[in-house]
């Protein structure tokens, strides 16, 4: 297991990232820097959850000179609160769920049901709209970089990864910009290495860590993608 050194990042919501380029940019050169792979001569890719994830592990794939490409984990948000998760979803059928969330919140099961189908439609919808045909890569013994923009409860991070998992990647690696002590101690873990630049505290959400923080768009990943696919137009 390997990660950076913690770093105390600054809170009250300042931001220590300008955005998600100049994240990715100090996070690129932090995986150069502390990652090195069991296997020199493994094929390394770079995934980036989508949507926040695909402007800054862009910056880490170009250092690299390692393919980008992307996954999807979608948080299942309890009713009325979709902040507060009680699980998360990932490609093929990965479904985690908190049972202390679930009790807390009283969530039915039916209203358990009707989050996984909502959250695995628009999984979908959104994963054909950013490959748009392309075929997903084969993991199978690669070296894989799992890149967010940041993690709070770790609930989607932690979806990715067990869906990552089950492509048999050969060492597989989380890079965050920003992220809680506690979230990231419980991920690190669960891969073989953690990249972790700051954690503010006290830590509220991710884009606390940023100073301008704009949800990314589908045109904003498909564009990223399809210069990295060297797709025109």
């Amino acid at each position: 297991m390997s990660t950076v050194p913690w770093r105390r990042g600054c809170g009250g919501g300042d931001g220590v990232f300008e955005d998600r380029n100049e994240a990715g940019r100090k996070l690129a050169k932090a995986v150069a820097e502390t990652v090195d792979a069991p296997n020199a001569d493994a094929q390394v890719w770079v995934l980036a959850l989508a949507r926040g994830g695909v402007p800054v592990a862009a910056h880490v794939a170009a250092q690299l000179h390692a393919p980008l490409d992307v996954t999807i984990a979608r948080k299942l948000g309890v009713p009325g609160q979709p902040e507060w998760a009680f699980g998360a979803i990932a490609p093929g059928g990965v479904a985690l769920f908190d049972d202390e969330v679930i009790g807390a919140a009283h969530v039915t099961d039916a209203q358990q049901h009707a989050a996984v189908e909502r959250e695995t439609q628009e999984m979908q919808r959104r994963l054909e709209r950013y490959r748009d045909g392309r075929p997903e890569p084969d993991l199978k013994g690669a070296v894989v970089v799992l890149v967010d923009d940041g993690v709070a409860t770790g609930s989607t991070m932690r979806a990715a990864v067990a869906s990552v998992r089950q492509r048999h990647p050969a060492w597989l690696v989380v890079a965050v910009p920003a992220g809680p002590r506690d979230t990231i101690e419980q991920l690190r873990g669960e891969v073989d290495a953690l990249v972790c630049l700051e954690r503010p505290s006290p830590f509220y959400a991710v884009g606390q860590a940023y100073r301008s923080f704009p949800q990314v768009t589908d045109e904003e990943v498909q564009r990223t993608l399809a210069s990295a696919w060297g797709v025109g137009g």
